[in-house]
């Protein structure tokens, strides 16, 4: 059974960088088919896609946060991270790393998802 575990600072400044890291047990982000997603959820609003990286190592941002999103991945720590550039406290969300089939996914009931992880923008 994959377990995914998303780590990383709870409380970034504005304008700084966002890193999260998802450490990934019980499956490979290179050999499993799959593709290794990170989405969040910012206070009274839904689900947000904001990119994925697949197996194979092509990546894949939403159009909206493409400018400031990179995922990249560890395959000797089976980690993938999220790095967010340029954050205001409109990124304050939680944040949840996820493996499914699917490139785009928004629900919770589909693919396998981390505990996700508070993050708050504020000076």
């Amino acid at each position: 059974q994959v377990q995914l575990q998303e780590s990383g600072p709870g409380l970034v400044k504005p304008s700084q960088t966002l890193s999260l890291t998802c450490t990934v047990s019980g499956g490979s982000i290179v050999s499993d088919y799959h593709y290794w997603i990170w989405i969040r959820q910012p206070p009274g609003k839904g689900l947000e896609w904001m990119g994925a990286i697949a197996s194979s190592g092509s990546t894949y941002y939403s159009p909206s946060l493409k400018s400031r999103t990179s995922i990249s991945r560890d395959p000797s720590k089976n980690q993938f991270t999220l790095q967010l550039r340029s954050v205001t406290p409109e990124d304050t969300a939680v944040y949840y790393c996820a493996r499914a089939k699917e490139i785009i996914v928004t629900r919770m009931d589909v693919g396998d998802w981390g505990q996700g992880t508070q993050v708050t923008v504020s000076s």
